[in-house]
């Protein structure tokens, strides 16, 4: 898998700030598609992730839906065209305390 960087904007999390949702290609669709059910297998879970980001590819608020599942750290289902565990690689590393 290709590491991508995506810069990062603060957003506010207000009702105006959440407007691009109205946008969104999956708006409409069964969120089925994008979150996994329980007892779903690897290779169901592969071709669902796969069928969904297809979903997320030409979607005009891509980036504002990946900003708000990195920002706000969704920990399940497929956001902006990532899943959650291209968005462990894309989160900002957490400081620790230094300890001396």
């Amino acid at each position: 898998m290709s590491q991508h960087r995506f810069e990062l904007q603060p957003v506010a999390l207000s009702v105006p700030d959440w407007d691009w949702r109205m946008h969104a290609r999956c708006r409409s669709m069964d969120t089925a598609l994008f979150f996994p059910c329980e007892g779903e297998g690897q290779g169901a879970r592969i071709r669902r992730e796969r069928a969904a980001k297809h979903v997320c590819e030409p979607c005009p608020v891509r980036t504002e839906c990946r900003n708000h599942a990195l920002i706000t750290g969704e920990q399940f289902g497929v956001w902006g065209g990532t899943t959650e565990k291209d968005r462990r690689y894309l989160r900002p590393p957490r400081l620790g305390r230094y300890r001396s």
